[in-house]
């Protein structure tokens, strides 16, 4: 059964046990996640991917449909979902499970699509399209943001924002929360501090940046360099994601060598890693050992202090180090 996003919460969650969610737009997909489900379930939530399940459905039964006496109802998210699943949702459809509530996530789907055609055609399962924000929605999100803290702002304010944006829901509500911690004892903002707060289509640059430089990607990265223009401000937050990212890879080799399984930890690791990000991650940590991964953080300090020291020359100094970082061969496989 079909449904709209803008209509979901005409729905009564607990009436149907399977959902399919897809389309682009990932930003809309976590807020009716977070605003429908997990203020209901709180933590009670799992974490797959297709690809972890379909190799270990045994697994996968018995962890989701063994109940715990502390455990009651639970939701479990599936993302990367495809055609190559629809065998497995039919079996626990045909177990009729009341106390599990099942979301699988997609990114685009034809309508060729079997999995979409099972979940539009059958009145007990919920499919809901996400489409792409465009400048209505994103206008919406913003002005209304300010409305509902009393702050006057102008459409050069709003419009910037929206541009910033770069047509992500989630960028935008990320850079939200960042004016919402600003605003904190104001009852104003002006565009000089909007302009110094929001750096979404930036953010996400540098991140793709790091993650190519990570995943020893030397080839897009040197593309991604030439086709951009960094100023010495953007090397200190550049080598702060850095940081962030090399500290988040540890905590997953740390697991992987308890574990020695990649994908259950990427999988169920926590704060959960988009499924968009999943194989660039775990491309990373296949590259960096445990021990690699600290003598990485270590070399990252150092590289910051030397930016800090030469603040003229800190993108030669940045660039230089994340080339370098990009040719060692330091896999541990």
């Amino acid at each position: 059964m079909i449904f709209k996003s803008f209509e979901f919460k005409k729905i009564d969650i607990k009436n149907h046990n399977f959902y399919l969610f897809y389309g682009e737009n990932d930003g809309l997909k976590r807020e009716l996640i977070n605003e429908n489900f997990k203020k209901i379930f709180k933590d009670n939530v799992s974490y797959y991917e297709e690809n972890y399940i379909l190799q270990n459905l045994t697994n996968f039964f018995d962890e989701i449909l063994t109940k715990s006496f502390f455990e009651n109802e639970k939701i479990i998210i599936i993302s990367d979902a495809s055609n190559k699943i629809i065998d497995t949702i039919q079996e626990l459809i045909e177990k009729k499970i009341d106390d599990i509530y099942i979301i699988l996530l997609s990114n685009k789907l034809d309508k060729k699509s079997k999995l979409r055609s099972l979940f539009e055609k059958d009145k007990k399962l919920i499919c809901v399209p996400f489409y792409s924000d465009n400048y209505q929605s994103l206008f919406y999100i913003v002005s209304n943001f300010f409305k509902k803290r009393n702050i006057s702002v102008s459409q050069e304010i709003l419009n910037i924002m929206i541009d910033r944006a770069n047509g992500e829901r989630q960028n935008l509500l990320n850079e939200l929360e960042k004016i919402e911690s600003f605003l904190i004892g104001k009852t104003k903002i002006i565009l000089e501090d909007i302009l110094k707060l929001t750096n979404m289509s930036k953010n996400s640059n540098h991140s793709e940046l790091v993650d190519y430089c990570l995943a020893k990607n030397e080839k897009k990265l040197l593309s991604f360099i030439n086709e951009n223009h960094f100023s010495n401000e953007d090397t200190i937050i550049i080598i702060r994601m850095f940081l962030s990212k090399a500290k988040r890879l540890l905590k997953i080799n740390n697991e992987v060598d308890l574990k020695n399984n990649i994908d259950a930890v990427i999988t169920t690791f926590k704060p959960p890693i988009f499924w968009k990000d999943k194989d660039t991650v775990k491309q990373q940590a296949i590259n960096y050992s445990t021990k690699n991964t600290e003598l990485l953080i270590r070399d990252i300090n150092k590289t910051e202090l030397q930016i800090k020291k030469n603040y003229n020359n800190s993108i030669n100094i940045l660039l230089d180090f994340m080339l370098q970082e990009s040719k060692q061969i330091n896999s541990k496989i």
